[in-house]
């Protein structure tokens, strides 16, 4: 699944082509975003802006449309030049805007749909996002009281809700729970808020880090991440997909395993976390 930085990267980009340009084409093979362009044609429209709220990534055209999309665990935005040959094939494409001098294409993209900018404050999922770990101003105080709220979950399970933090996946979970050494199966309530708050902090760091690297990519591989400020790409991470192979800082082999109601793997030391 696509993390907070992944979208934040896209919206940038996607952003930096497209914005201030005007709609040329506008194709989708989804019902629901075809009949509003059949009623209310996005030809013509300008895109103003791209931008990123959590794991949602909103594109607004002029004429008060949004269209809001989710990644969930496959999806992704992909941007050529007119004519360039996709690097995915055409039977994904889910939607596709395009100007004068770029094709942006949504390859399987499971949720997408048109809104009116007044229905964004409304809408269900957005109003009920925790603070963003990307925005100017984190309110760590409100990401706090959020956590302390679920106090009988484990708080990997915790760090994922996008209703108490909205940006950290199951990559970052792994890493900034090791990088405080906290046992990832620890209960909320059993974590002091001195600890839970460095969670938080340290989440917003290394996001941070990750959105600052200029990639241009439109989406993002896990070998581009970078916790650890190690210059050996095969040493970017601490923990995630690394079970069974020595801790990097103490040599415990670092385990794995199915943690929460997805099954979503965590990967911890048993000695920097225990």
């Amino acid at each position: 699944m696509p993390e907070g930085d992944s979208i934040f990267r896209a919206a940038r980009t996607l952003h930096r082509a497209l914005a201030g340009k005007p709609v040329v084409r506008f194709e989708s093979v989804l019902p629901a975003l075809n009949r509003v362009d059949e009623d209310h044609p996005i030809t013509g429209r300008v895109v103003e802006k791209v931008s990123s709220v959590g794991k949602h990534l909103l594109m607004q055209f002029s004429g008060d449309l949004v269209l809001r999309t989710h990644m969930k665990m496959n999806g992704s935005w992909h941007i050529y030049r007119p004519g360039e040959r996709w690097h995915r094939p055409r039977r994904g494409m889910r939607v596709l805007v395009a100007t004068a001098d770029f094709e942006a294409v949504g390859f399987d993209i499971p949720v997408a749909e048109f809104l009116r900018a007044a229905d964004l404050k409304r809408h269900d999922e957005l109003r009920k996002l925790g603070p963003d770990l990307l925005a100017d101003r984190v309110d760590v105080t409100n990401a706090l009281a959020r956590l302390k709220s679920r106090g009988p979950t484990e708080i990997a399970d915790a760090l994922l809700n996008q209703r108490i933090v909205a940006g950290i996946g199951n990559v970052y979970k792994s890493e900034v729970l090791f990088a405080c050494g906290v046992n990832p199966f620890e209960r909320v309530a059993a974590i002091p808020d001195d600890r839970l708050t460095a969670l938080i902090e340290t989440a917003v760091r290394y996001l941070r880090a990750n959105v600052s690297t200029g990639l241009a990519a439109m989406t993002t591989y896990i070998g581009y991440r970078r916790t650890t400020r190690r210059g050996n790409p095969s040493e970017r991470l601490w923990v995630y997909r690394r079970g069974r192979l020595p801790c990097r800082k103490c040599g415990t082999p670092i385990s794995v395993r199915a943690q929460g109601p997805d099954a979503r793997l965590t990967y911890w030391c048993p000695k920097c976390q225990a």
